[in-house]
Order: structure tokens, then sequence, then C-alpha cells
């Protein structure tokens, strides 16, 4: 009765697909083929005649949770099965279908793949299968395993690729020959393919990419051992440049705050380049910068012709780490420091604007602009003062810079000993004296300061002040004031010097004097004072 019954279904089934064949040959093809199987419906006894055969024989596998629904698809695998049968040139088609044999057939082989309703009822009798030398292409075909009880596999000469499911094998308990060479697999773990070694020999995995490839191996090792170790070595070197060298490429929070690097002012001056210098003196050379993120500094760099002992080196930075604390308005921003060997310097923020010497002889602004800036500038000296007494400062007339709305920046500091505030008042003495008399000490005094203060001495009050300046309703009394202040804070011999206070209450005096003088509803006389200013003590 079985034999009978499969009889019927090869007969039908070679019946269907001849005639497919003769309306669409399947090398050429193949798309029509299955669109053909698709539209194919199974005859109306054809669910009698598998009920039938499952009857007899149950193993077989489309007898499996068999239901009328699965019909189309046995019916198709039926029609397959018999034309792949016979392609395989297999002897007998109708009673058995022992091999599978589609070697060296690239038009067809990939088809036969597809088929994924035929590899899931594989025949049983089905115990060898060959796909080889078909270039297919993939991963690997793992509908094969429904055919779980062949002894041969060859897939060898193809491009398949991937990983191989090498787990998947154990259902293969039957397979005594395997050919998987000449492919592309991916390289498996030894403890994953371990099994499948010792299952069959070395020539089943030929070039198949599975067995770590000797060559490569080497260069890995070779890579690992030598270029691994060297690789991090540079590593390290490029850490440690970055961190002691260029720290201005780490994130702001592993940064070392205040501390710069020659690498980072030579990169923020292009190599301190002369376009870069914008004044230089004996022993120190100012340049412009611009560091990584935009921001554009002064750096003022010391010559040291002899090597600096370490103990000045620490003092230099003692000195940086409290003038990077100072903060006002009227003191440039101390940024930070370098210290080096090759290099000693200190950064400060970048003022665009121009010296107070150069913007007196240059504009030869008003009275009133310049006397605002004398007031501005002692209050930084206030601030220095109360704040942080061992700062010392320059003030000379070169040294103050002017920023914003004219804002006076007293820009070069130093710490030293404490008892320098008559030093200091003095410094400012001199500073008064010039702006009043729009002379300078460098320019035709033989000693400097002192015989700068000792020719205003001379000629006060009369010779100081230019006739412009007198023929001005009420400057030339305020002047005056200005002048006789000045010769106080120069006067060294009989300590009467005035305070940073005393100094500045008289300046605001000054200067409201100048604003009410400018007033066009001014009611109080020529020569009327605010405040009762100090006044010089003659010998």
């Amino acid at each position: 009765m079985a034999s009978s019954s499969s009889s019927s279904i090869s007969a039908i089934s070679l019946l269907v697909f001849t005639l497919l064949s003769l309306s669409c040959p399947l090398l050429t093809l193949s798309a029509s083929v299955i669109e053909d199987l698709n539209n194919i419906h199974p005859p109306p006894d054809f669910n009698t005649t598998v009920s039938n055969n499952c009857k007899t024989n149950p193993s077989l596998r489309y007898c499996i949770n068999f239901t009328p629904l699965s019909l189309p698809e046995i019916f198709k695998f039926t029609i397959v099965a018999s034309h792949l049968c016979s392609e395989s040139k297999n002897p007998n088609c109708i009673d058995s279908f022992p091999e599978i044999n589609l070697q060296n057939r690239p038009k067809i082989a990939p088809l036969y793949l597809s088929f994924d309703f035929f590899w899931k009822y594989c025949p049983l009798t089905v115990s060898s299968i060959d796909l080889s030398n078909n270039s297919l292409k993939g991963n690997f075909p793992s509908d094969i395993f429904y055919c779980s009880q062949i002894q041969s596999l060859d897939l060898s000469q193809n491009h398949f690729s991937g990983e191989i499911p090498i787990q998947n094998f154990s259902v293969l308990t039957h397979l005594t020959f395997l050919n998987l060479s000449y492919n592309s697999f991916s390289e498996s773990k030894i403890s994953d393919s371990d099994q499948l070694f010792k299952r069959f020999n070395s020539s089943s995995f030929m070039h198949s990419g599975i067995i770590p490839d000797k060559e490569k191996f080497k260069i890995k090792a070779l890579l690992f051992l030598i270029v691994f170790p060297i690789f991090v070595l540079l590593l390290v070197i490029f850490h440690w440049w970055i961190c002691f060298s260029r720290p201005d490429f780490l994130p702001k929070l592993l940064r070392r705050k205040h501390k710069f690097t020659p690498s980072m002012l030579k990169a923020a001056t292009n190599g301190f380049s002369k376009k870069n210098l914008v004044a230089k003196s004996e022993g120190i050379r100012i340049y412009k910068g611009v560091l990584r993120d935009g921001t554009e500094i002064r750096i003022e760099t010391y010559l040291d012709n002899n090597k600096i002992s370490r103990e000045k080196r620490r003092d230099f930075v003692e000195e940086c780490k409290v003038l990077v604390k100072l903060c006002h308005k009227n003191l440039v921003q101390v940024l930070g420091w370098c210290d080096n060997r090759r290099l000693r310097a200190v950064v400060t923020e970048w003022i665009e604007g121009e010296s107070v010497e150069l913007w007196v002889s240059r504009v030869d602004p008003p009275w009133k602009h310049r006397v605002k800036v004398l007031m501005r500038v002692v209050e930084g000296m206030r601030y220095l003062q109360e704040e942080w007494p061992e700062v010392g400062y320059e003030l000379k007339s070169s040294n103050i810079l002017l920023g914003e709305e004219r804002e006076p920046l007293i820009s070069r500091f130093r710490v030293e000993d404490q008892s320098g505030c008559s030093k200091k008042v003095y410094k400012f003495g001199v500073l008064l004296l010039e702006m009043v008399t729009n002379r300078s000490p460098r320019q035709g005094f033989e000693r400097g300061e002192a015989s700068f203060v000792e020719w205003v001495r001379m000629n006060y009050p009369d010779n100081l002040i230019d006739e412009k300046r007198k023929r001005k309703e009420g400057t030339l009394d305020q002047a005056t004031q200005a002048i006789e202040l000045g010769l106080m804070c120069t006067d060294l011999s009989r300590g009467m010097q005035p305070s940073l206070d005393q100094m500045f209450d008289n300046l605001t005096a000054i200067y409201n004097s100048i604003l009410a003088s400018a007033s066009p509803y001014r009611k109080r006389v020529h020569g009327d004072r605010a405040t009762g200013p100090l006044h010089v003590q003659s010998g």
C-alpha cells in the first residue's frame, strides 16, 4: 500500500514538473518556475494519498504535525523532490532518492537552496549532499540540518562566509564525510570547534577560514609582541607630551591651573616670531600671543643668560602664585606663569589699548579725563595696599594701559618688602606730575625722575602749564592743586607724604571742581574749591 501511494505521488509530481519545464525551462527562468509553483494546487485526492502514506510510514517528515493546511507545501515538496532527484542523476527516482548532487551546477544550485519547504521535508532516503564548486555566497545553508540522516556533506569550492553553526552539527549523527574547504568562513574559536575538529580531519577544512591560518597567526603574534608594545609606548609618550608639554589639549578639568609650558607659549606666538614681539628692554621681551581657545595674552619673558638656581626658580613660582590671585578692575589680570630651565615668563591678559604715556602725548586728552585716570590708578593702589601689601608695582606711564572706556590698568607687579609704601606714593607723584606737565622723566633729564621733580619745583607754579590750559577758566587753579599734590607725594625729606585715602579725596575734589566748572549753572566764583586740598609747605 505504501509503495503504491509513493508511486502515485511521484507520478503526479513528475507529470506536473514536466509540464512546468516545458513551459518555462528551469535553467533560465527560475523566477517563473517559483511563481508557477506558487500557483499550482494539489489534485483533489492528494489529501487521501498523503494520509495513507503517513499511516503506512509515519516517520516521513511531512507526516509530523500534518494538517490539511500544509498540503500545498507538501505538494510543492513532492514536485521539487522529483525533479531534484532526476537532476542528481539517481537511477530510480520512483523507488529511492539517495543523493542530492548539484556539483558544478551554479545556475540551479542557488534555486534549490532557496526552496525551504523542500529542506523542511527532506526525504529520509537522502544520504549524501554535494553542492560543491558552485560559487555560492552568503551564510552557511542551515536548512541542510533538516536532513539529519545524511552521511556525506560537500560544500567546498564556494564563497560561503560568516560564522559556522558548529553546535548544529550535533544533529548530523550519521555524518562521516564533511568538506568545507575553499570557502571564506569566519575563524572559529578552538574551544567551540574542538569537537568538530575531532570528528573530521584537517582536509575537511582546508582554506575554509575556520582553522587559524599559520601565516596570519605569525603576523598577529608579531603585531602583538612587537608592534603592540611600540604602540603602547608611543601612546604613553603622546599622553606624557599632552600632560607636560601641551596640556591645553586636555579638558579644562584636567589642566594645571595657571601653569603654562614653553610649547604652549611657543605655539601661541608662532615660535616667538618677530611679528609677535611688541616690546623689548634689557633682559625682557614682551610678546602678544593667542592661546588654543582663542584667548589673547601678553607674555613677558625673561632672558636668563646664566642658569638660575633652584631656590630662585622656587621664589619665582611662589611670587606668581600670589599675582594670579589679584583681582581688581584697575589691575591687569595675571593668568599664570612658565617656569622652565629654558624659559621663564609671566602671562597676563592682553589689553588692546595704548599706554598712558602714548595716550597723553598723542591725543592730548582733556584735563577731566586725565584726573579720572589718576583717580582709578589710586583705587588700584588702595586695593593692593589693603589686600596684598606685599605686592609691588610699577607706576610708570608706559606700564599703565588703557582698557575699555579709558579704564587704566596697572600692568607690572612683583612681590617685595611690605615697607615700600612711601616709594609707591613717590612713584604716583611722579606719574601725576608727568600727566599735568606733559613732560616725561625719560626725556631730557639726566638723573631721570629726580631731575624731573627738581625741574617741577623750580618752575612751580607759573611755568608748568601751557597757555591753552591757562586760558580755560578754572583749569589753572585745578592744575595747581594737582601739582601741589604731586610735589607732596615726591617729598621724601619731611615724612609728610599723603596717604592713599588723602590722595584719592584730593583727586576727587579736583575732579568735582572740573565738572562744576564745565556746568553752565556754575555759581561758584573762580578759584573756589569744593574741599580744602593739601598744600605744599615751603622750606
